[in-house]
């Protein structure tokens, strides 16, 4: 083990990993330059030339964000639905997540241990399964924090997004409650003892103790939820339909790679309007998922 740790520390180690590292990043820092370049040069040039000639332009960010037609991506709105979809369906799966890991953790009660091997298994099915079930679901016309949900194509406004949290939900709750799970559980149970000899209730013993404790493990997850959820195709398509009303950014993206596949400046703009929030959000909680992901790793 020591010699495996040494070598993977050496200066070689290091060298090659620093390599690795550049050729990884160069396709994505040329696509970054190209988004800042003008139309001609983007479809004449390669973006290594731009440093014979360095010019650089805003042009192509506010067409594709503002544009006054819909061909030219008008991405703006899209990027307003891609928050309000993402930021509830990475908090209900939090909430709920932490409610029954605690209660699976130390809540004794019959069938516990059954309940959550279903959890755990719940994580191998595919996702595509579920879609024809929960569009039946929803076809059926439920009731849902008060609004009435009729299938998707004759949904408008909230409640269109109403149904996309749903689905998410329903998607990012059994990997949510198994990481929590298995966080939760290790907590020293003198710990959970001390507290309820107190007079604690499970309700202080959850608020007071085991959030504060597993705060990293949610930071974690919520990242993890947050990319998953933002980069999401498939269910947003689905569930929310391709307009500017409900859309997530990731359904305009696709249209516009289908129908302006050849205008190379509103392709590369758009993708790094995409990028910037979730960079955002893994930059300022970098620590807390460096710190979740050694939690458990070293005991004592």
């Amino acid at each position: 083990m020591t010699s495996v740790r040494a070598s993977l520390s050496s200066r070689t180690a290091s060298l090659v990993a620093l390599l690795i590292a550049v050729l990884w990043t160069t396709p994505t820092f040329g696509l970054l330059l190209s988004s800042f370049r003008q139309e001609d040069q983007i479809k004449s040039t390669g973006w290594w030339t731009f440093f014979s000639a360095p010019e650089l332009t805003l042009e192509n960010y506010q067409e594709v964000l503002f544009g006054a037609s819909s061909s030219s991506g008008q991405l703006a709105s899209f990027l307003i639905n891609s928050i309000v979809i993402t930021v509830p369906s990475v908090l209900f799966p939090l909430a709920f997540g932490s409610f029954a890991a605690y209660a699976l953790a130390w809540l004794p009660f019959r069938g516990r241990d059954w309940i959550y091997i279903g959890i755990f298994a719940l994580q191998v099915v595919p996702l595509q399964m579920a879609l024809v079930p929960l569009l039946s679901f929803f076809s059926q016309g439920v009731e849902v924090f008060g609004l009435h949900l009729l299938p998707a194509w004759n949904l408008e406004g909230t409640g269109r997004f109403v149904q996309v949290w749903f689905a998410h939900t329903c998607f990012g709750l059994p990997l949510s409650i198994f990481l929590l799970h298995n966080f939760m559980s290790e907590l020293p149970g003198e710990l959970m003892e001390a507290a309820r000899s107190d007079g604690a209730t499970h309700g202080m013993i959850f608020r007071r103790i085991v959030l504060p404790l597993v705060a990293p493990a949610l930071a974690s997850l919520a990242i993890f939820q947050f990319l998953w959820v933002w980069n999401d195709l498939l269910v947003g398509l689905i569930f929310a339909g391709g307009t500017a009303e409900s859309a997530p950014m990731t359904v305009r993206l696709a249209q516009m790679a289908g129908t302006r596949g050849n205008e190379w400046q509103r392709l590369t703009a758009g993708a790094f309007v995409s990028v910037i929030i979730p960079l955002v959000v893994f930059l300022s909680m970098q620590r807390y998922f460096v710190r979740g992901l050694l939690a458990g790793s070293v005991k004592g």
